[in-house]
């Protein structure tokens, strides 16, 4: 592979419905600080793909792309992995980029190992962080061992370098006053007579969350498996009801079905938040979650032992059995 013939850096923006996902944006930002980096010319490069999706070009070049490439078809109007796939493979082929980042979202997840496969590159995946080394290559960090160290994955003789990134990780976007950019038309229909796929999409369902997002409170109250049963857990949602915020929690939680779902788990394999103010009940510590809410406020734990990890990364410390001090402390508030 001449691997000099490879230039530029690509965000696969995603959209479902419409509407833009906020790690698209996130990661454009991350790009432009790249391309500094790499003391590169080539322009940060937004490629959109869907049906009635050229009105998301401004959007994009706001927030930081030079050019966005705009695939606009029928058949791409809901996501398939085999025909993005094919869709996205030729193009990059085409105009072959150097580092292509994608959100770690359950399309992006789908999406880039596919590419990957057909491109015959590698794929960083779930990363918290990325930068550019001494030799021009992009360098990937990645949680290992349960999220007990961070790894570094370069890819240093197969292009396109591409990486998957955590929605919330790299911060809030911020748009960009008198952005210039250009949009270019890409033509899919050679691309997708190549689809031979058995499945078809037929339609969105979307559930709507309940409440605040976690990723946009600015209070969140995370439980974990110290909080014992699903009796115990209506504490938590009524506080941060109380406290105009959002439940997050851990993976036990989930397990347990106590909390709704995978949208409120904080972690490195779950969103990563930064709230003004964190409260954790019962939650250990482990490094798998402080990945994910490291970057809090104030941070406040409640916890029966007095040893427990997540003390060392909080600026309150509360010894004590959630179960028993929630009730209490909700009583203080609502007499407040």
């Amino acid at each position: 592979m001449e691997i000099g013939a490879w230039k530029g850096i690509w965000v696969i923006a995603e959209q479902i419905g419409g509407s833009l996902n906020s790690v698209s944006l996130e990661l454009l930002s991350k790009a432009r600080q790249m391309k500094e980096e790499l003391q590169s010319s080539e322009p940060v490069t937004a490629v959109i793909l869907g049906s009635g999706v050229r009105n998301m070009a401004d959007e994009l070049g706001q927030y930081g792309a030079e050019e966005v490439i705009v695939v606009d078809h029928e058949a791409l109007a809901i996501f398939e992995n085999d025909t993005y796939a094919a869709v996205l493979s030729d193009l990059i082929l085409e105009r072959k980029p150097e580092i292509i980042l994608m959100g770690a979202t359950a399309i992006g997840q789908d999406l880039a190992p596919m590419l990957g496969g057909i491109l015959n590159t590698g794929v960083a995946a779930h990363c918290v962080d990325v930068r550019i080394n001494e030799e021009g290559e992009l360098v990937s960090v990645v949680p290992a061992f349960g999220g007990k160290v961070l790894g570094d994955i370069l890819c240093p003789d197969h292009r396109p370098q591409m990486a998957t990134l955590k929605p919330g990780i790299l911060g809030e976007p911020v748009p960009q006053k008198g952005a210039s950019f250009k949009v270019t038309e890409y033509q899919a229909e050679e691309s997708l007579k190549k689809v031979t796929g058995r499945v078809k999409a037929v339609a969105i369902n979307k559930k709507e969350s309940q409440g605040i997002p976690l990723e946009k409170a600015e209070v969140i109250v995370a439980g974990g498996w110290g909080i014992g049963s699903n009796e115990n857990w209506h504490y938590l949602e009524e506080l941060a009801k109380l406290l105009g915020g959002a439940v997050g929690c851990t993976r036990p939680a989930i397990d347990e079905n106590w909390a709704e779902g995978e949208h409120q788990m904080i972690g490195t394999s779950g969103k990563s938040v930064r709230p003004k103010v964190y409260i954790g009940a019962a939650v250990s510590g482990s490094t798998h979650h402080l990945c994910g809410m490291k970057d809090s406020g104030l941070v406040i734990s409640i916890n029966t032992d007095e040893n427990a990890p997540i003390f060392a990364a909080s600026d309150v410390c509360i010894v004590a059995d959630a179960a028993k001090f929630l009730p209490k402390l909700l009583e203080k508030i609502k007499q407040a």
